[in-house]
């Protein structure tokens, strides 16, 4: 068999992952000890695999610490300008150990969390009394109460400016018609 390895994205950067091998990643939100699941952008192993059939690929690790990288130092300096600055700065580190680099010999089922949550959405909107049928969402309801308390407050201002209470409230009953 040949040497079997992947090609992993985390982070924005691209490492080369075999099984047993030690990455040093930039910080991601697990705790030691956990396993997480690594993004394959290439497979090779007795084939190689790119694009859709990555879905088939797996690979997986162990965070082993979380660590601060060396202090960098960085001066930057104008020549006959006077201008120099000193910065710095350690980068939040993750190692991991890669205990699982395979090519499965069919995709993985979906989840029937997606699905379920999908249902979940749609009897939430309609509970609400949202019309997914028309295609007015929560913020066009919004929008009109907005405008509807807008022209309200209008008449209101309007019959206050007429002075006499009689006048106002013609004038408040004039705007709501």
């Amino acid at each position: 068999m040949a040497e079997t390895y992947a090609i992993v994205e985390t982070g924005g950067k691209q490492y080369r992952a075999e099984k047993g091998a030690e990455l040093v990643v930039d910080r991601l939100d697990a705790k030691e000890g956990e396993k997480v699941t690594l993004r394959p952008v290439m497979f090779r192993g007795e084939e190689v695999v790119v694009g859709s059939d990555l879905e088939k690929v797996k690979v997986e690790a162990k965070v082993a610490e979380h660590f601060r990288g060396e202090k960098l130092r960085v001066f930057r300096y104008k020549p006959k300008k006077g201008y120099r600055r000193r910065l710095g700065h350690r980068s939040e580190l993750t190692r991991l150990e890669v205990t699982e680099v395979k090519l499965l010999s069919r995709k993985p089922p979906k989840k029937a969390a997606d699905a379920d949550g999908e249902e979940k959405a749609e009897a939430k909107g309609k509970a609400k009394g949202v019309k997914a049928e028309s295609g007015k969402g929560k913020s066009e309801a919004k929008g009109k109460a907005a405008a509807k308390g807008k022209s309200e407050a209008k008449g209101k201002a309007e019959a206050k400016k007429a002075g006499d209470g009689a006048e106002a409230k013609g004038a408040a009953a004039k705007e709501d018609s």
